[in-house]
Order: C-alpha cells, then sequence, then structure tokens
C-alpha cells in the first residue's frame, strides 16, 4: 500500500467516523415506563351485558 492509498483510506476513515458519530452520537431521550403501556378496554363496553337482573326468576316463576 502506498503512502497516498494509506493517507486517501485514513480520510474515508475519517469522515466514516464523523458520519457515525453524527447519527449514533447521542442517545435518545429516556422514555418512562409509564409512557410505554397504554390502557384502554379490550372490547367496547356493551350496555346490554350487564341488563340481567338476578331476582327476575322469582317474579316469573315463583309467583
Amino acid at each position: 500500500m502506498t503512502h497516498a492509498e494509506n493517507d486517501r483510506n485514513k480520510a474515508l476513515d475519517a469522515a466514516a467516523e464523523e458520519r457515525r458519530r453524527a447519527r449514533f452520537g447521542a442517545l435518545p431521550e429516556r422514555v418512562r415506563p409509564e409512557e410505554m403501556v397504554e390502557e384502554r378496554p379490550a372490547v367496547a363496553p356493551d350496555p346490554a351485558r350487564n341488563a340481567y337482573n338476578d331476582d327476575e326468576w322469582l317474579v316469573r316463576y315463583v309467583v
């Protein structure tokens, strides 16, 4: 390898190092655990679901 080629490779390595530092030089901002969780119901609330009356059978069958 000649001296000129060695200088050229060093310049390319330096440019590559500068690009790496520009892209990966700083860590991203910290994400808190609270920000990683989203809470929402698995299904939409169904109003008919809780319409059952436990005592309704008394009115229908015991009268």
